[in-house]
């Protein structure tokens, strides 16, 4: 599909059709699709939590009860649900796990190169702690460029999807032992395809023009 194309006819589904499911080797694309998001400098400040069980998906839908029950039916009728996560502060051994990655993967030309990549992530990470006071909020900006490319590359795949930050973090959090980990929820995604019953579905698309959102310079 054409990405324009994509990107024009997506939206937020709010109603999934229960018996239908998404394949699996399309699935994997968009797993493929999340690993593979750019980050500042390389960070890559995430973990992906996906339901591939329903005994999975029992577990996420921990995170939309209560207060954020309004987003319960669409986990529990989707045909996948993926929960996005933030790696909180800059923990050593994932920079080096990211660092071994680039050097397995012939990115570096010499030692020389490798050292000075190194140097220059621990370096930005500094400038995020220790200058601009932001490291959290700026780890957390890397996890929402995942969640919009995966938004807009499941519409090209022909897959329709939900981005919900409606959802208990706390529940999750616990339900899955982040905290522990180093780590914190951020975002759902559902994945799925739209039920003939979704409202949204029916209503056209709205955004300012582009006078009202450019300016050409």
């Amino acid at each position: 599909m054409n990405i324009l194309a994509a990107a024009l006819q997506r939206y937020a589904v709010k109603a999934y059709d229960p018996a239908r499911f998404v394949p699996e080797q399309t699935m994997h694309q968009i797993y493929e699709l999340l690993r593979c998001t750019p980050s500042s400098v390389n960070s890559q400040p995430w973990h992906f939590i996906a339901s591939v069980t329903p005994e999975g998906k029992a577990r996420l839908l921990k995170g939309v009860q209560g207060g954020f029950s309004f987003n319960e039916p669409k986990v529990r009728n989707a045909s996948h649900v993926v929960l996005l996560c933030v790696r909180k502060g800059a923990d050593p051994q994932h920079l080096r796990d990211v660092l071994e990655q680039e050097q397995r993967e012939g990115r570096f030309v010499d030692e020389l190169a490798q050292a000075a990549q190194d140097k220059a992530r621990q370096g930005y990470f500094a400038l995020r702690r220790d200058v601009h006071g932001d490291l959290p909020a700026w780890m957390e900006k890397q996890v929402y460029i995942a969640l919009g490319t995966v938004l807009l590359g499941a519409a090209a795949l022909g897959v329709d999807a939900t981005p919900m930050e409606g959802i208990d973090k706390a529940a999750l959090d616990a339900e899955f032992g982040l905290a522990a980990q180093g780590g914190a929820s951020v975002a759902m995604v559902c994945f799925g395809y739209r039920s003939p019953d979704d409202a949204n579905g029916r209503l056209p698309k709205s955004r300012l023009s582009q006078a009202q959102v450019f300016t050409f310079v």
